[in-house]
């Protein structure tokens, strides 16, 4: 086995292009009078020489680590490692590493996380916080990816636009009746997107509420939440503020013998990995995540570089982010609406 090739320092590079070091240390970090010619051959040299920067030097020199914080509130659902993947590249384009800490829902983890990130040296972070939570005091630059409405938010989807979408496009397949679902009432993207949808369908349609926290503190985690009851009742369509709430609600419609669409339309928000590939696939909201987080990270490095001034609030050029609608399976007219149309349609050929 072949032992790996030691690491080249600044003194090879300079070495096998006949230049002082600190040309290759100018040249390499952006500093010095470096004709434009040479650092192409020094960053090239330094390439071909499998050459790593220091991040203990570089800090050393600049008092910067390279090193950015995420803040995430539950790693475990599966939307957050979408958006750790999209901050993580744009951060890696600029030059910067990623350490990314879980709060796991809780408050007191939240700020823990927070506080470790700041005792690792990270020259910034962006922090998609827990639900009801507001960020603040905190030691460093900071970019805040939740919503619009939220205060200091630095950029998100905008949740109310998408709900006012898919309430238009429910309404456009003739639904009338319509039970929303949400998790928890205290987040602002789930009040934005429920908002949206209420907005969106307009005063002529019965529009009901469900919390699943509601339901679950008197039932217990997982339990049925009477959708098919629902059904029964008139309504034809259930829109969950996300994915994971749509698939339960779409699984426990199927179980209970509602067909879907042909009785009940299901729709989410967030495109989730598994949205495409159920049965009916899912009707959701898609956000632009990398769009998302190229903002965000441009609007964090602006003030790291002092760009904004002596400041620790992040402020994006752009603070909502339109979302897109994925038409899928899940949604169709309703039962009364093909009925009807059944009805035109013998009456048309009829003598």
């Amino acid at each position: 086995m072949a032992s790996p090739r030691p690491a080249t320092n600044l003194s090879a590079i300079a070495a096998t292009l006949g230049v002082s070091v600190a040309t290759v240390s100018n040249a390499l970090s952006g500093k010095g009078r470096v004709s434009a010619e040479l650092v192409d051959k020094i960053r090239k040299t330094a390439s071909d020489l499998g050459y790593i920067p220091s991040l203990a030097g570089r800090a050393l020199r600049t008092g910067r680590s390279g090193v950015l914080g995420l803040v995430l509130p539950d790693i475990a659902n599966p939307l957050f490692p979408q958006i750790a993947q999209a901050i993580e590249k744009a951060a890696v384009a600029a030059g910067y590493g990623v350490l990314i800490a879980d709060s796991r829902g809780e408050i007191s983890m939240q700020t823990d996380a927070i506080n470790r990130l700041i005792e690792r040296g990270v020259d910034g972070m962006v922090i998609v916080p827990r639900r009801g939570t507001r960020i603040a005091g905190v030691d460093c630059p900071v970019a805040v990816i939740d919503s619009p409405s939220t205060p200091g938010n630095t950029v998100a989807a905008d949740h109310w636009d998408g709900g006012q979408q898919l309430g238009r496009y429910l309404a456009s397949l003739g639904h009338r009746k319509i039970v929303l679902i949400g998790k928890n009432r205290d987040s602002n993207v789930q009040n934005d997107r429920l908002g949206g949808i209420r907005d969106g369908f307009g005063r002529a349609g019965d529009i009901e509420t469900l919390w699943i926290d509601r339901i679950e503190a008197k039932d217990g985690a997982g339990c049925r939440l009477g959708l098919a009851a629902k059904v029964q009742d008139g309504f034809t369509a259930f829109a969950a503020v996300s994915d994971l709430h749509a698939l339960r609600a779409l699984t426990e419609l199927q179980r209970e013998g509602v067909e879907v669409p042909e009785q009940a339309s299901v729709t989410g928000f967030d495109d989730l990995i598994f949205s495409a590939v159920v049965t009916p696939p899912l009707t959701t909201m898609r956000m632009n995540m990398v769009r998302i987080a190229d903002l965000a990270i441009d609007a964090l490095l602006r003030v790291i570089d002092g760009e904004e001034g002596d400041t620790v609030s992040v402020a994006a050029d752009i603070s909502k982010v339109p979302m897109e609608l994925m038409v899928r399976g899940s949604t169709g007219k309703t039962s009364h609406n093909v009925t009807e149309a059944k009805k035109t349609t013998a009456g048309e050929l009829t003598p």
